[in-house]
């Protein structure tokens, strides 16, 4: 089982739509694919139409394996499903701080499925904090979007200065730009700029400023299984294949 993490620290930069389509694109390749939301707010669930787990609440997300596994919902998609997030996940940094071997309970607690899924998916908060932290060392591979903009190259520069001041593994963060608009000029002055600071880390794949992606929340879908044939689709299907070809 391999692990991918879709995870920024600035929010609105396209990280949910990225962990729904990038779930889709996996199934879709034949992975036997868990998407996990870690958001409270509970976006992929609703994405998919699944509806949040009213067992799997309070510190239980981490200290009971069959309310865990008993939470994970079939979606409309071969290969596909879903841990649906509920509104106590907010108090995950309460939770962890209580326990032993805080750093590492997301990883051991993932690994209660890990007979199951090739693919577990994680779809995280925008923020860094302890769940965070539990997310980097968790995960195989961190999908980062950036929005080529300064404030998104400013938290970028925030995150990995968050890793190097912990020892994390920077090899893990494969970073692309998302919500591009070709016509300005910003956008590709910067995209030149971190791709010539950061080569190692920026995946090729610009998925592009779309309306379809707006319209996941009326669909209620990933943007390939009603618009497959935009370009928006065809961009996350080859981010897919960058981020498994890391793996």
């Amino acid at each position: 089982m391999r692990i991918i993490a879709c995870y920024s620290n600035k929010g609105g930069v396209g990280k949910t739509a990225t962990a729904v389509n990038l779930a889709y694109a996996a199934a879709t390749s034949g992975l036997r694919t868990l998407l996990c939301d870690l958001d409270p707010q509970g976006a992929s669930g609703f994405y998919f139409r699944v509806k949040p787990s009213k067992r799997l609440k309070d510190d239980s997300f981490f200290k009971d394996e069959d309310r865990f596994a008993d939470a994970i919902r079939g979606s409309d998609f071969d290969n596909l499903d879903i841990l649906p997030a509920n509104m106590s996940y907010r108090d995950f940094d309460i939770f962890l701080s209580r326990m032993k071997n805080s750093h590492s309970r997301l990883k051991k607690t993932l690994r209660a499925v890990d007979e199951e899924y090739d693919l577990i998916l994680l779809d995280c908060p925008p923020n860094i904090s302890a769940l965070s932290e539990n997310v980097f060392k968790a995960a195989d591979r961190i999908v980062v979007p950036v929005i080529p903009t300064t404030l998104s190259e400013r938290t970028f520069e925030q995150l990995l200065t968050f890793f190097g001041d912990h020892d994390l593994d920077r090899g893990k963060l494969l970073a692309f730009f998302s919500m591009v608009q070709a016509r300005k000029t910003l956008h590709h002055d910067t995209m030149e700029k971190m791709r010539g600071i950061y080569p190692e880390i920026f995946l090729a794949t610009v998925i592009p400023f779309s309306s379809e992606i707006e319209k996941m929340g009326l669909h209620r879908a990933p943007v390939a299984a009603y618009a497959s044939g935009r370009a928006v689709a065809r961009a996350y299907a080859t981010l897919w294949g960058e981020v498994g070809a890391r793996l």
